[in-house]
């Protein structure tokens, strides 16, 4: 079985050599860089972490008082989190960008990373974090929530846009 294949019964299978390397980044901190060339629709690192529900995650959030609003939370379709912050795997430094080159999928309750397209060696990986939040999006949340991808369509926040009510 390649790197990218996967079961719809078991985790993909990751690759014999890792994909990835972490170091600063340009765009902010840390950052997950490509270790070597990687193909489209490649499995390339599972986001892991502590399992906590919404109520830590609420008790946990903004205790950075450097960095209030950042976190390494990744929500899940059941309404748990990962906190990749406790006990994470490297996934945790991928940065948001608004033109990713990789995505987030849930599959089975776990968060696999995969290209989007293909990614050159030394290229920094990124997904689109489509945050959401309950609160009006006012110009401090987008502040406080700032992108720095740079790239030509960036929308200025690693938030999702709101759907218009109708």
């Amino acid at each position: 079985m390649s790197a990218s294949s996967k079961s719809k019964h078991s985790k993909p299978v990751a690759p014999e050599k890792s994909y990835i390397t972490v170091r600063n980044s340009p765009v902010h901190g840390r950052g997950v860089f490509s270790a070597r060339k990687i193909p489209a629709d490649t499995f390339i690192v599972e986001y892991e972490g502590e399992r906590i529900s919404e109520k830590e995650a609420s008790r946990r959030h903004g205790t950075d008082p450097d960095n209030p609003f950042h976190t390494f939370f990744f929500s899940l379709e059941s309404g748990k989190l990962i906190d990749g912050g406790v006990d994470g795997s490297d996934a945790r430094w991928i940065n948001h960008a608004c033109e990713p080159n990789c995505e987030a999928r849930e599959e089975k309750g776990h968060v696999y990373i995969y290209s989007l397209r293909d990614i050159k060696k030394g290229e920094e990986l990124n997904y689109d974090y489509g945050l959401v939040l309950d609160e009006r999006y006012t110009k401090k949340v987008k502040k406080n929530y700032e992108c720095r991808c740079g790239a030509p369509s960036c929308r200025h926040t690693m938030l999702a846009l709101k759907s218009k009510k109708k």
